[in-house]
């Protein structure tokens, strides 16, 4: 039996090939790659109605599209937003509430001027540049009348990335099941979400957390199955700087502070029925760390979540929280 391991962001899917095939399409899209697995005698997915798809959630939610719905808002003109930009603004806001700011899509004017958002990187940036900034950051300084975004602060910038690529693996899945395909695996970037079986091992759909390597390489640190579950894994060991002490500061940028969060946290699995909701809660999570998301985990059991992290030894270790599954 020949077994082909596919290399993905943040996680590898592992399949085995027998008699009974799985239909699979990939492409460019957001910025990164999707890839979908799928069984089914007579359904054939087409890949212009995948690229509509894309298209109609990038005009809603891009910040790297000009004329998308959020751009425009950024730029303060008045637009009736659609379905799609509601859903994840609605979401952002149950999350951003739930972890006390953690999670904070506003934070994107403070992401670009440290050089890690689509632009606005400033030179020389300083404390006084860092709290005038923060000024417009708060997502409670916004709401939606209407179907129009308010924004209390002009200067404030929305930044929805850090919830879009799992928001999208969620639209897909929602058409292959709309479709009547009952066994299938959606990854964007990364992020999953998977329903029944893989057809051609006739087991639940094994996908892998990536070991965190500085070095650019790919290895996995664990593979498990999953049941009709999404994953989400967000990691601080691909996008990082290093000050002159060695201390090494991630992309997630604090949201209290406004300054790139300094971790021992490298990388955040979470487990749950919905994508969009695992893709946040793997964000916010980074920002907060271990003692509080060991905290955070004890009134929500419905995410599973598997955290890999350096000890004081510059050692990795792990820690499954809330019934992660084991290998």
């Amino acid at each position: 039996m020949k077994t082909n391991i596919f290399l993905l962001c943040g996680f590898m899917v592992v399949m085995s090939c027998q008699t009974t095939k799985n239909t699979k399409i990939s492409g460019p899209v957001f910025g990164t790659s999707y890839g979908i697995t799928y069984y089914s005698e007579t359904i054939k997915i087409k890949r212009t109605k995948l690229d509509s798809l894309f298209h109609i959630i990038n005009n809603s939610l891009s910040t790297y599209k000009e004329d998308s719905y959020i751009s425009k808002i950024n730029r303060n003109q008045p637009i009736k937003v659609d379905d799609h930009f509601i859903t994840v603004f609605n979401t952002a806001r149950e999350v951003y509430d739930a972890t006390d700011g953690a999670f904070d899509p506003t934070i994107g004017a403070v992401v670009n001027a440290w050089n890690f958002g689509p632009k606005g990187k400033i030179t020389g940036l300083d404390d006084l540049k860092v709290d005038s900034l923060m000024l417009s950051v708060g997502f409670d300084k916004i709401r939606l009348e209407n179907n129009v975004v308010i924004k209390e602060n002009p200067a404030t910038f929305i930044d929805f990335n850090a919830i879009a690529k799992g928001y999208g693996v969620d639209v897909v899945a929602r058409y292959l099941e709309a479709l009547g395909i009952e066994n299938y695996i959606v990854e964007i970037g990364g992020e999953i979400r998977c329903k029944g079986i893989n057809i051609e091992t006739q087991n639940p759909w094994r996908v892998g957390v990536e070991k965190p390597n500085f070095d650019g390489t790919q290895s996995l640190i664990k593979a498990i199955y999953l049941h009709d579950e999404a994953m989400a894994t967000s990691g601080t060991y691909r996008k990082f700087s290093i000050d002159e002490d060695g201390n090494r500061y991630s992309h997630i940028i604090d949201t209290e502070t406004g300054y790139p969060s300094k971790t021992n946290l490298l990388s955040i699995s979470i487990i749950t029925d919905n994508c969009m909701i695992a893709d946040a809660y793997a964000t916010a999570f980074k920002s907060m760390g271990i003692e509080k998301v060991k905290t955070f985990l004890e009134s929500h059991p419905e995410l599973k979540v598997f955290l890999i992290f350096e000890n004081e030894q510059k050692e990795l270790e792990t820690l499954n929280l809330n019934g992660f599954p084991e290998d």
